[in-house]
């Protein structure tokens, strides 16, 4: 919602002070997305916020619906285009997966996303209204949320942490951060500023390769941000915060998936306790690679057990509607 235009109408007709608080709770808190049904209000300030005031920050184009997934595709004010996806566990949970940026500069090889370029940051108000989109929809505030969509979290900092911090907040959308999750590509600085806000949110590293030159073939920020310095960093995060950090690590056929990329990878994260890999199988895009064969998944993740780490082999939701990690991308049509 426009709450710094809300508030700054609000003080032009000389409402009292607690009136902003009472619109914030009714949308954040009490899922009422219409000002004419907020019945604390004087009418007349309730047609001045309906003419002036939007909820929502983008408007709804399209949503795909497919057997344990859905996708809502937002247009944006300046007529930009994004993703979010809800993912629907088996055990009843439910997860929004939002964008932070409109396109992504950071170029991944595997990337659909990456493929788009980027165009700009979203604001927070853009971030938060994706989790409030689905909220409202599925009448359900106790979800998770992962900044794993469009974009990198960690190069749009501020709003992200804006954002979470609006979704935090026990007077309004009161979403537990533990249910926040960040994945970063490796974007160092990033990880130094989020050990230090004190917030008990779930961060994830994509690394994908255990070796320098295959991953900065893969990760161009590899450059920027080599393994050496990238695990360092990782391994002064969970010592300062003392909560486990999760690599993520797409099985790419004929490229990473081979016993040699497994014994590189647990020389890399071995004697850290507090580090976890997620294999995630890659879902096919127009970039030419190809998901790893079942078997080699399997052994791959048996080697990493055998060698103590922990290692989980992620499930995945809405690859049948380009819904999957690393298949999100818009045109600005």
């Amino acid at each position: 919602m426009e709450l710094e235009k809300l508030k700054k109408l609000l003080k032009e007709e000389k409402e009292p002070e607690y009136r902003f608080r009472q619109i914030y709770q009714a949308v954040f808190k009490n899922f009422c997305f219409n000002f004419e049904e907020m019945t604390a209000l004087p009418e007349e300030l309730k047609k001045k916020l309906k003419k002036e005031i939007e909820i929502f920050v983008f408007k709804l184009k399209d949503i795909k619906k497919g057997k344990e997934a859905e996708k809502a595709l937002f247009q944006l004010k300046d007529g930009f285009y994004i993703e979010t996806v809800l993912m629907r566990h088996k055990y009843g949970k439910k997860t929004v997966c939002v964008s932070s940026q409109v396109g992504c500069p950071l170029g991944c090889r595997f990337c659909a996303t990456g493929k788009m370029g980027f165009k700009r940051n979203l604001n927070w108000q853009e971030i938060t209204d994706q989790v409030l989109f689905f909220a409202e929809k599925e009448k359900d505030k106790k979800l998770n949320v992962v900044f794993m969509g469009m974009g990198e979290p960690l190069l749009n900092y501020e709003n992200v942490l804006k954002a979470i911090r609006v979704l935090n907040d026990k007077d309004g959308f009161n979403l537990g951060a533990r249910a926040i999750s960040i994945s970063t590509a490796g974007i160092i600085p990033g990880i130094k500023r989020l050990q230090k806000e004190n917030l008990e949110i779930n961060l994830a590293v994509s690394l994908n390769s255990p070796e320098d030159k295959q991953r900065t073939y893969l990760m161009p920020v590899n450059k920027t941000y080599p393994l050496k310095e990238l695990i360092l960093a990782a391994k002064n995060y969970v010592r300062t915060t003392k909560r486990k950090l999760f690599f993520e690590y797409i099985m790419l056929k004929d490229i990473n998936d081979d016993r040699h990329s497994a014994q590189k990878l647990v020389k890399l994260l071995k004697n850290e306790p507090l580090f976890h890999v997620n294999l995630i199988r890659y879902h096919e895009t127009e970039t030419g690679f190809k998901s790893s064969e079942e078997k080699a998944i399997l052994e791959f993740q048996n080697m990493l057990k055998r060698n103590g780490l922990g290692v989980t082999l992620r499930h995945s939701f809405g690859k049948e509607i380009k819904a999957a990690c690393g298949q999100l991308a818009t045109s600005q049509e």
